[in-house]
């Protein structure tokens, strides 16, 4: 059982990284120790297209599913509550314009993940639209060449190994106390 954790926000606390990282488990995780709302963007995108994912990107293209995500994070920032863990899709901090939104109304942390823990964690789904039918490792290495630098962006990285999901849990909650600390200490000055 997670023991909850006294952390004061007011704003939602967004996971961003790679397909695998563990941003949906993690995430679940912080938002049941904070006492917080948990909301998997996917899911909302889902639930407001009436379609999978996967099927979103086969029907319409990853542009048109990047418009819906657009709209989806924007609704689920602005929403109530206010304070809340929000798992995002592995390309939604990409975007430009999403990322800026990000940035901007929440903290974010990237759960940073090397290449062997991402195929190991990713090999047999089906809900992977970028890894169907592919190969796996050479999908993801670009992808970490292509996305790491931005994912850097975030507020905070916790870096994620081949742990139990409580350590890592415990690694993202002493982040965003170090993080919340240094802030303090920033606005005293």
């Amino acid at each position: 059982m997670i023991e909850k954790t006294e952390i004061q926000l007011n704003k939602p606390i967004v996971m961003v990284g790679l397909m695998g990282a563990g941003k949906t488990s993690v995430g679940r995780a912080l938002a049941r120790k904070l006492g917080l709302t948990f909301v998997d963007s996917d899911k909302e995108i889902e639930a407001a297209a009436g379609c999978s994912v996967v099927d979103i990107f086969s029907m319409y293209g990853e542009t048109e599913f990047r418009r819906v995500e657009q709209r989806v994070i924007a609704r689920l920032l602005d929403g109530e509550p206010r304070a809340k863990v929000l798992s995002t899709g592995e390309g939604a901090f990409i975007t430009p314009a999403v990322r800026e939104m990000i940035l901007k109304n929440a903290l974010t942390i990237w759960l940073k993940a090397d290449l062997e823990l991402l195929v190991k964690r990713t090999n047999f789904r089906d809900t992977r639209p970028q890894l169907l039918n592919a190969d796996s490792r050479k999908i993801l290495a670009q992808l970490i060449d292509e996305r790491y630098g931005i994912y850097a962006m975030a507020d905070i990285t916790v870096e994620t190994c081949d742990e139990s999901l409580r350590k890592t849990l415990d690694k993202v909650v002493d982040a965003i106390k170090l993080y919340l600390k240094k802030g303090e200490k920033n606005d005293k000055k």
